[in-house]
């Protein structure tokens, strides 16, 4: 009779569906979206806070968003790239890390994927809690909205697109913390060097680019990040180790359950055993007796 899995069992690596996986993405992410654009937009909190973070940036002496969204907007085929860089890289990166997990590192995917999905749910609390308005659209700053000005396609946060979105879901940027996912993952993981530069640099560049098309605040940043380990936090908590230190892969065994593939320790050098040598018993007339085989 077959029992009810046991919680060591479900906190085990295990072999990814790609049916399930495909399905869980696609009503994960509708589901992130729905609860997303749900959020009451709150446009007045919204904006009382893109003051009190752009005051706290300037008391820091950090509050350099205008000066890079100007600059970079000065050079239009650079603008013109980030625009899309931001409205196409979010999803086409993420997405490709997850494929790249899915095939080469399927014994670590649930608990890397564990991570994601955990940073993206408790983002949506951050959406709810602290409404704020992008550097855009700040009522009485310089920025530029460089998405308006150029005309590019693709951003749901510009032009006839942002009924589609809540425009004021920008603390923590998800920019950020899905971009330092698929950087630390791809650090962690890969064995080719450039690989691993690009990982590293990819969330570095995605910084640059939220700043300098003004949709974000470097604090947003560090609010995405404040997210990851969150979930970093939580799949450790679950599978009891970081997902770079589980095993690469899993096979399935005879009973359906899928278990790690972990080399056999080797057996310590012990003196030689003696060889049991079959005895058998002979026939014959008078009381029987045994004598070892070949004699």
């Amino acid at each position: 009779m077959r029992t009810r899995p046991s919680l060591r069992s479900l906190r085990s690596p295990r072999r990814p569906r790609l049916w399930f996986e495909i399905l869980l993405i696609a009503v994960s992410y509708w589901l992130y979206s729905l609860v997303r654009n749900a959020v009451p937009e709150q446009k007045a909190a919204a904006l009382r806070n893109a003051d009190l973070i752009w005051s706290l940036e300037h008391t820091m002496g950090l509050a350099f968003e205008e000066t890079v969204n100007r600059a970079v907007n000065s050079v239009t085929w650079l603008i013109v790239s980030m625009n899309y860089y931001y409205a196409t890289l979010h999803f086409a990166v993420t997405i490709g890390v997850l494929v790249w997990l899915f095939r080469r590192h399927p014994g670590r995917y649930a608990a890397t994927r564990l991570v994601l999905f955990a940073t993206t749910a408790v983002a949506l609390l951050g959406y709810y809690v602290f409404p704020l308005a992008p550097p855009r659209l700040m009522n009485g700053a310089r920025f530029i909205d460089t998405v308006m000005l150029h005309q590019t396609w693709g951003s749901m946060a510009s032009g006839d697109l942002k009924h589609m979105s809540n425009q004021y879901a920008a603390m923590p940027s998800m920019h950020i913390g899905w971009s330092l996912w698929c950087g630390l993952t791809i650090c962690a993981l890969a064995s080719a060097p450039w690989a691993r530069i690009l990982g590293a640099l990819y969330p570095a560049a995605t910084l640059v680019v939220i700043v300098a098309t003004a949709n974000h605040f470097w604090l947003d940043a560090v609010g995405g990040a404040a997210c990851l380990a969150f979930g970093g936090a939580l799949s450790f908590a679950w599978y009891g180790a970081l997902p770079h230190r589980l095993p690469k892969r899993v096979q399935r065994s005879g009973t359906g359950r899928s278990r790690a593939l972990r080399p056999w320790p080797a057996r310590a050098p012990g003196p030689a055993t003696e060889a049991v040598t079959p005895r058998v018993e002979v026939a014959g007339p008078g009381p029987q007796t045994s004598s070892p085989a070949g004699d």
